[in-house]
């Protein structure tokens, strides 16, 4: 059987992990982390209702004031969940399934068989198809400009700019090196310790060392604000512009991550995200 003739039955994850519409928010997450998943499907009985992922949850925390906020224990999954998922059937091409990923601008399509869902396809499962792993090229060929942002810029900031851009975020140091990346996960699992009175955007006594804008002369810590440099991961994994697109694909699998950073003579040039990788797929 050739690569492109391979279909969802071949690469999809089953059993899913699910979740009800009256589960809470924390619940989920903790299911997310506990078994190293990013989305859950949201199950009414037997019916498939909605899809809640890491992203969801990530970008529901900037809405409402702080006081209003509420932690995720008191939160039910059908505030934020997707609902009325796209499915797919067991022998949806992998090239289809690829294309509907990307134009719907969604993770995941569940895979439903008479009625019943059976498993699901997501990035993760294209990034390990042979469509994918058989890709030619270099990164220089896929890679998109970077968005970043400065370490010192505010949680608020920087939930904002990746909803308006629908980008991860590079985080830089004041003199442009690269400090860490910031994705959904970042958000969406950031230390609970943060979050007092259900928001993560309290200022926190904080003794900033690096920037002398915090530094109050009294040696006393001061307070500011949760920035991108408390939530980002760090460091980064960096690739060259002319390495292959199976390498990429390779060192993602290895390092378990969905993006590289491309630095070319120490220079920030740009990022290869996997769905840049995936576009390749669906062409």
């Amino acid at each position: 059987m050739s690569a492109s003739s391979h279909v969802a039955r071949d690469i999809m994850s089953a059993p899913v992990f699910t979740v009800t519409p009256g589960d809470t928010v924390a619940h989920a997450r903790n299911l997310m982390v506990r078994h190293k998943i990013s989305r859950v499907l949201v199950m009414d009985g037997e019916k498939l209702s909605g899809v809640l992922t890491k992203k969801d949850i990530g970008y529901h925390m900037q809405q409402g004031a702080a006081w209003r906020r509420r932690p995720p224990d008191q939160i039910p999954v059908s505030e934020y969940a997707t609902p009325g998922p796209i499915v797919v059937a067991p022998e949806t091409l992998l090239m289809t399934i690829a294309g509907i990923l990307l134009a719907k601008n969604i993770g995941c399509v569940p895979v439903v068989d008479h009625g019943m869902v059976t498993g699901i396809v997501t990035k993760t499962d294209l990034m390990k198809s042979a469509l994918v792993t058989g890709l030619s090229g270099t990164i220089r060929d896929v890679m998109e400009d970077a968005v970043t942002v400065n370490r010192w810029h505010s949680l608020a900031h920087v939930i904002t700019l990746m909803k308006e851009r629908d980008k991860k975020l590079v985080v830089t140091n004041n003199y442009g090196s690269v400090a860490g990346i910031i994705t959904e996960t970042n958000l969406a699992f950031h230390d609970e310790n943060r979050r007092r009175s259900g928001g993560i955007f309290n200022e926190e006594p904080v003794r900033r060392h690096e920037d002398a804008r915090f530094d109050s002369g009294s040696g006393a810590p001061s307070k500011v604000p949760v920035t991108a440099g408390d939530v980002m991961t760090s460091p980064v994994i960096t690739v060259a512009p002319e390495r292959t697109l199976p390498y990429a694909v390779g060192l993602m699998q290895s390092e378990q991550v969905n993006n590289l950073v491309v630095v070319e003579h120490n220079t920030l040039v740009g990022i290869v995200k996997r769905d840049d990788i995936i576009k390749e797929v669906a062409k």
